[in-house]
């Protein structure tokens, strides 16, 4: 007898939303405030999938950056990604059936993100997933954000599960580091296009079938 799947946990940027891109700009728009610019092969290699905040710390330690204005850039760069989300976030059919059925046939549904709180639910409810879900668990919700696996267990935790009861869908490293340190099945993903229902229940198949 296999594992019995019971939850599947999602991060967000490059898996329901297509949004690698949109905090790129935004950061680079608010850095430019200061004559900074990150490359999009430093971004890609060093930067996707960190939180701002631990962004900005590096960047302090590459450039003369003073701690003192990474408030001020984080606030920027939050109104330029709420922005750029007004403007280019919206439904994806595949992502809607995935999760409407999913949370249909009783799988309990979170969505991880070392984004904050407000710009999930914000992305969320423009993308029209925000009803499927059951839980949020944000970079404010925990004190170490991806690739420490913190969020994951967090959530597997309130939904009162095992690790083996879940899996977690993720396309960059941190992600599936944490994914896999959490001790739950990681189905990676290369893009947002890859996360439909037959994949996911492919993999619930290929898990339980063990």
């Amino acid at each position: 007898m296999g594992n019995k799947i019971k939850g599947v946990l999602f991060d967000m940027d490059g898996v329901l939303i297509d949004a690698k891109d949109w905090h790129y700009e935004a950061l680079n728009k608010a850095l430019g405030l200061f004559g900074i610019e990150i490359s999009r092969y430093d971004h890609l290699n060093t930067f996707d999938g960190l939180p701002t905040k631990v962004k900005l710390e590096m960047l302090s330690k590459r450039y003369y950056l003073p701690q003192e204005l990474h408030s001020f850039i984080n606030e920027m760069k939050q109104s330029y990604t709420a922005e750029l989300i007004h403007l280019k976030c919206h439904p994806v059919f595949n992502h809607e059936y995935a999760l409407s059925k999913l949370h249909h046939n009783g799988y309990k549904i979170a969505v991880c993100s070392n984004s904050i709180r407000k710009t999930i639910e914000l992305m969320m409810e423009k993308a029209d997933l925000l009803q499927y879900l059951d839980l949020i668990v944000s970079n404010e919700d925990v004190t170490k954000a991806k690739p420490d696996p913190e969020m994951y267990q967090k959530a597997i935790k309130r939904f009162g599960f095992a690790p083996k009861e879940c899996i977690v869908v993720e396309d960059n490293p941190n992600g599936i580091q944490a994914g896999l340190a959490s001790g739950a099945f990681v189905l990676e993903v290369a893009t947002i296009y890859d996360v439909n229902y037959e994949n996911i229940i492919r993999k619930v198949q290929e898990v339980e079938g063990d």
